[in-house]
This record gives C-alpha cells, sequence and structure tokens, in this order.
C-alpha cells in the first residue's frame, strides 16, 4: 500500500473523529477545514482537484443556504412558536395526544423544511410550548431528534444527504415516490409506535395544561408559512422536471426573505446572523476529504467489493449494504458516510434495491445514537441552550430500541 494513501486516509480519520468529538469545543467546520488544508498541504491531493471536490458541492450548498434562510425567518417570525403552541391546544390536556401531535408536526417540518430544520428550529418551539403547559420536556424532545431522521427520505429535499447520495442522479419525483414512499411510511409508524412505547410511563405519570399563552401569528410569519408552501411546491415540481435542487432552493429561500422583510420593513442582518453559515465549510471539508478517498483508491476498492456482492444475491447485498451503512453512520456521521456512499452509487450503475438501501441506511441510521447525523448533533446543541444534557448512552438506549424495527421495515419495504 502506497505512504501517501496510508498519510491520507490517516489525516482523514483523525479529521473526521474531531468532526465528531469537537476537541476544546472548536466548531465542527474547524476541523473539516484542517483536515481537507492538510491533504493538500502536505501534497497528498493537488489543489486543483481540491477544488474540484469543493465544486461537486454547490447544490448541496444552495440548498442548505435556501433553507437554513426560511428556517431562520420562520423562527423569527415566530411560525413554530405557534405551530407548537397550536398542538397544545389541541392536545386538550392529553400528554399522549399532544406527543402524536409534535410527532406529525415534525413529520410535516422535516418532509416539508429538512432534518436539520426540525432540529434547530421545532425543537427549541417544542421545549417552550411543553413547559409553558407545565409537562416534562423530554420525552417530547425525543420526537424531534427521531422523527428527524425516520422522515428524511420522504421527499428528496427532507434531508441535504438525500443530495449528497444521488446528486446529479436525482430519481424523477414520481420515481423518487414509488421508491421511498412505503418505506418512509414504515419508517415513521414504526419509530412513533416504538418511541411512543417506551415513553408510556412518562407520559401516563404527568398531566399538562389544556391551554398556554398563543403567540399571535403576524403578518410575518403568515407570508412565512406561504412561502414555505411556495417552495414545496417548487421544490416537488423541479424534482418532478428532475432539475437540480440546489439553486430553486436558494431562489425561493432568498425571494420570501426579501419579501417578508421588505413588507415588515426588518433589517436583513438578524436573519442572516442566525443562519449556521459554518455548515457550509464543514460540507465542503468533508467533500474535499471524499475527493482523497477517490484518488487513493477506496472508492474503487468498495465499489469492487460491492458490485462482487451483487453478482452473487441483489437482496442479500441490499440487506448488507443498508445495515453496513446504518452503522457507520453512528461512527463517521452520515454526511461524510454519504459522501462515500454517494460516490461508490455512482461508479456503476448498480440495481435499484440496492440503491435504496444506500440511502435509508444513510438517513435513517443515525437514530441510533447522537453522532449518526448533523440534525442530531443540532438538536443537542438546541437542548443545551435550554440546559438539558443528554448523554450519549441514554440516547443508545433508547436509539438501539426505537431504530434496529423501523430501519428494517424500510429495508423490507424497499427490497421487495
Amino acid at each position: 500500500m502506497p505512504s501517501d494513501a496510508i498519510w491520507a486516509w490517516s489525516i482523514i480519520f483523525v479529521a473526521t473523529a474531531c468532526v465528531i468529538i469537537r476537541p476544546f469545543r472548536l466548531p465542527e467546520a474547524i476541523w473539516a477545514a484542517i483536515g481537507a488544508g492538510a491533504l493538500v498541504l502536505f501534497g497528498l491531493l493537488p489543489w486543483q482537484e481540491a477544488l474540484t471536490g469543493i465544486e461537486k458541492g454547490l447544490d448541496v450548498y444552495l440548498f442548505l443556504i435556501g433553507m437554513m434562510l426560511i428556517a431562520e425567518l420562520a423562527r423569527l417570525e415566530g411560525l413554530f412558536d405557534y405551530l407548537a403552541a397550536l398542538a397544545v391546544e389541541y392536545a386538550r390536556g392529553s400528554p399522549q395526544r399532544l406527543f402524536l401531535l409534535i410527532y406529525l408536526v415534525g413529520t410535516l417540518v422535516t418532509v416539508l423544511l429538512s432534518n436539520d430544520a426540525t432540529a434547530i428550529v421545532l425543537t427549541p418551539a417544542v421545549y417552550a410550548a411543553t413547559r409553558a403547559a407545565g409537562a416534562k420536556p423530554l420525552p417530547y424532545l425525543f420526537v424531534c431528534a427521531f422523527i428527524a431522521n425516520a422522515a428524511s427520505f420522504v421527499l428528496p429535499i427532507s434531508n441535504p444527504a438525500n443530495l449528497v447520495v444521488f446528486g446529479a442522479r436525482m430519481p424523477h419525483l414520481t420515481e423518487w415516490l414509488r421508491l421511498f414512499a412505503l418505506p418512509s411510511a414504515a419508517s415513521i409508524l414504526l419509530t412513533y409506535i416504538v418511541l411512543r412505547l417506551t415513553q408510556h410511563r412518562a407520559l401516563k405519570e404527568e398531566s399538562i395544561a389544556r391551554s398556554v399563552p398563543h403567540p399571535k401569528l403576524g403578518r410575518g410569519g403568515k407570508l412565512t408559512a406561504i412561502g414555505i408552501v411556495a417552495i414545496g411546491i417548487v421544490l416537488v415540481t423541479a424534482s418532478a422536471l428532475d432539475k437540480q435542487l440546489g439553486l430553486p432552493t436558494f431562489i425561493c429561500g432568498g425571494v420570501t426573505a426579501a419579501i417578508v422583510l421588505l413588507l415588515s420593513r426588518q433589517s436583513p442582518l438578524p436573519v442572516l446572523r442566525g443562519v449556521s453559515w459554518s455548515v457550509l465549510p464543514l460540507v465542503g471539508g468533508l467533500f474535499v476529504m471524499v475527493e482523497a478517498l477517490i484518488k487513493t483508491g477506496v472508492i474503487a476498492q468498495l465499489n469492487a467489493l460491492l458490485h462482487q456482492a451483487v453478482a452473487q444475491s441483489v437482496p442479500q447485498a441490499a440487506w448488507s449494504v443498508g445495515i453496513a451503512t446504518a452503522l457507520a453512520d453512528n461512527i463517521a456521521n452520515n454526511l461524510p458516510v454519504g459522501l462515500v456512499a454517494g460516490s461508490v452509487a455512482a461508479g456503476d450503475h448498480l440495481p435499484v434495491p440496492v440503491v435504496s438501501a444506500i440511502l435509508i441506511g444513510v438517513d435513517l441510521g443515525p437514530n441510533l445514537s447522537v453522532t449518526g447525523s448533523l440534525a442530531t448533533i443540532l438538536w443537542l446543541v438546541a437542548l443545551r441552550r435550554e440546559k438539558i444534557e443528554v448523554g450519549a448512552w441514554p440516547f443508545l438506549k433508547l436509539g438501539l430500541l426505537v431504530t434496529p424495527p423501523a430501519l428494517i421495515a424500510a429495508l423490507a419495504a424497499a427490497i421487495r
């Protein structure tokens, strides 16, 4: 094995570990940028190929910017606080009904705004609403964490990882729904059933208020809601026409924010400050590291192994790669795993069940642990702001109960 390949893999391994562990509490983006920079600085990846890697992420960057703009606008205009308070009102004093309603709202937000929006914006709103209702927030906050991944392959727009895995090979919307409608339904239903059973005692032992102070939804909030619906329509149309989703998302998010801010005569600075811009260099650094894996032959070797498995049995290969990808998410996070999986899937025409299993593993596997996805990490950050700590071990114990049934059901529906 060439020494350059060993050095490149070592740098990538250390950088990925630092992205997950966050030594010295430095942002994830810094470690991804350091890893990418080290590969170029030590001559392990030519700067031209590093730029190629960064350029490959253009559609993802545009998608993330558009979604983060509209999500931050919705937060500032109180849209999510309004929806959370509405859920408490419709629960009519029933913790079990409130649990279901928050699950439904979380599903809707994930499907139309991506799983990161559920983690970043819905989580604080649910915390505020449940505290106002006199409930213990944690069971309802777990809903935000788990539905963010369980519903993230209903539509191509539901998870940035979907763009990473498929890239320019994104299926038509009708084809996407044919492939993932049933697996998504299985994932959402099984996740709810098991999560609800695990929280049965906690919900049974508490009582909640029948109503809470209801924030008024102003003109900006209503316009933002209309903008979200419009974005959903535009993106579904773009997907149906087999167009890339990044630019339409960016334009829709920017136009909606501009209209709301102009009509309400607000400065754009609060919205721009609230956007997590560090996500962009994080993703860019990961793209560069995956480019190094391609150069050192790792992707080719994985591709060869996958084709050997496919030649023996397509269903068995699909089951194996789906489960392996789901487990890998929790070791290295689903963004780098999704990038590697997408590069492997792009190598040759793989059977549809195998590619579907890869995507389900990338999207649903992170529900096993707190390190599985960017959305779950963002959920933890949102909880820490409210002085709530959820350790890795308690989350893993819950994830071990919730994730396997949903993963098996989703894979079975996709591989049928």
